[in-house]
């Protein structure tokens, strides 16, 4: 890329928030737990809104199963790790981006790994509640704020689809779940999330061998609808740039 071509990179970006607030997004530190179907999209968009600091933390890899619904899931990306693949797409869209990549599993014994050095927004996009919890209570003891993804799956209408504190939800289990172990260690209000007001579908699993509706290690195999999925995470990075920019 010719030095003077550089320039237009954000251009557009500039053109819409102004260069002091592009100034801002670029100067920030964000990082993202979860690199699948919700937080590959949020990764998307905060690459391409002019973000150049991320921290990318995921412990698995891509499979087959995951092109249906993550952009970072290519014939080409098949048995890499989710962080190795968000870096190399993140610098494919902006070359002068800093990233830092931890295979690693969120749990009590990583959360101060994952919260160090404190970044100026954390993307929740677990999708198992106990590590969710973890890492929820933990960046809410240490004042960072963050951004977390409730259930996108199941579901199949966008137009449902909110954006709220965490304890100002309505018909979603998943942070109805949150709420209840939250309030237990004393957290309160303060995460903001994306969740939705459909009721969940039936995927169908009773149609199924057992055996085909959970993964390896026993998590449980939902269906879900990549626009659907990407909507969750291009919500989310929409709030996180109105917060970095003002903020």
């Amino acid at each position: 890329m010719q030095p003077h071509l550089n320039s237009y990179r954000f251009s557009r970006i500039e053109r819409l928030i102004g260069a002091a607030k592009l100034a801002r997004l670029q100067d920030r530190l964000v990082t993202i737990v979860g690199l699948g179907a919700v937080g590959g999209y949020a990764l998307e968009g905060l690459a391409r809104s002019g973000i150049r600091h991320f921290r990318l933390i995921d412990f698995d890899v891509i499979s087959l199963e995951n092109i249906n619904r993550q952009i970072l899931a290519l014939e080409s990306t098949l048995g890499q790790a989710k962080t190795e693949a968000a870096s190399c797409r993140v610098k494919e869209i902006n070359p002068g981006c800093e990233v830092e990549k931890l295979n690693l599993f969120v749990d009590q014994h990583s959360l101060q790994q994952v919260l160090t050095p404190r970044p100026d927004l954390l993307i929740d996009a677990i999708d198992t509640i106990g590590p969710k919890i973890e890492l929820l209570a933990a960046a809410r003891q240490q004042g960072v704020p963050v951004i977390s993804s409730m259930g996108a799956a199941l579901r199949t209408d966008p137009a449902l689809i909110r954006t709220a504190d965490l304890f100002e939800t309505s018909n979603c289990p998943l942070a109805r779940r949150m709420r209840k172990k939250l309030r237990s260690r004393g957290i309160g209000q303060g995460i903001i999330c994306v969740y939705s007001l459909e009721v969940a579908h039936s995927d169908f699993h009773k149609q199924r061998p057992a055996s085909r509706d959970e993964e390896p290690g026993g998590k449980r195999i939902l269906g879900s609808l990549p626009t659907i999925t990407a909507i969750f995470g291009l919500t989310m990075a929409n709030l996180a740039l109105a917060r970095l920019a003002d903020g």
